[in-house]
């Protein structure tokens, strides 16, 4: 057996884990500690704790006399980064990103209302100073310096609203954001409308007008589903 080195479990956690939101071991199939240490070449105490990470996640469950058993799709935490990280990685990516994208459609827009109400004025501040972030990143191929703004513009709404369901939905929201821009289904410049809505959106919180900041958040959430129809039908 070799010598068990930092980062083992993490190599051993980001093999497994997609194994199984991918689909290759579907629900039911049943694990087996000494054949995961044997393929990997790890001892079984590192497998222990990547089956006690992939069970946080509700992603397999033990069973004496039966083994770690994989568990139906819907009884996994699904709102886990992680776990929206490597389902976006896989072959149903298209309708991940659509059932995450409906789901900021239901709940983002609330939140910018209850910002523009609720939202301090340091907290304003930084909404605007990450919607120009947007701005200035949004020509010339920078996804990546596009994206730090973009994250960082919705994780302050989401906190904005003074709504702690709403502001733990952050961690979601940027795996979504970033799973767009890594797998590449966002054009190479972002929509300037979206941007300009961003702006907007940051004008309308910090002038504490709450319904126009739902109203154009939402239409941010539109442009975002019908980007999805034209990039992953």
């Amino acid at each position: 057996m070799t010598t068990q080195v930092p980062g083992l479990h993490a190599r051993v956690l980001e093999n497994v884990g997609p194994s199984i939101t991918s689909g290759e071991y579907p629900p039911g199939s049943v694990l087996r500690t000494d054949e995961l240490a044997q393929r990997f070449d790890v001892s079984r105490t590192v497998i222990r704790e990547v089956i006690r990470v992939l069970e946080s996640m509700h992603l397999v469950e033990s069973r004496r006399r039966v083994g770690v058993t994989v568990r139906p799709t819907e009884e996994w935490n699904v709102y886990d980064p992680q776990v929206i990280r490597w389902r976006l990685a896989g072959t149903d990516r298209s309708r991940q990103l659509r059932s995450l994208t409906v789901l900021r459609y239901s709940v983002e827009p609330v939140a910018a209302g209850l910002a523009a109400r609720h939202a301090t004025a340091e907290q304003c501040a930084a909404l605007t100073e990450q919607a120009l972030g947007m701005v200035a990143t949004s020509r010339g191929h920078q996804l990546a310096a596009y994206l730090v703004h973009d994250i960082a513009f919705h994780r302050l709404v989401l906190r904005g609203s003074g709504n702690e369901m709403f502001a733990r939905l952050g961690d979601v929201v940027a795996e979504v954001l970033a799973g767009r821009t890594e797998h590449q289904v966002m054009f190479d410049d972002p929509d300037p409308a979206a941007v300009t809505l961003h702006v907007q959106v940051a004008e309308a919180v910090r002038e504490g007008n709450a319904d126009r900041a739902e109203e154009l958040t939402r239409e941010i959430a539109v442009g975002a589903l019908k980007e999805l129809d034209v990039l992953a039908p």
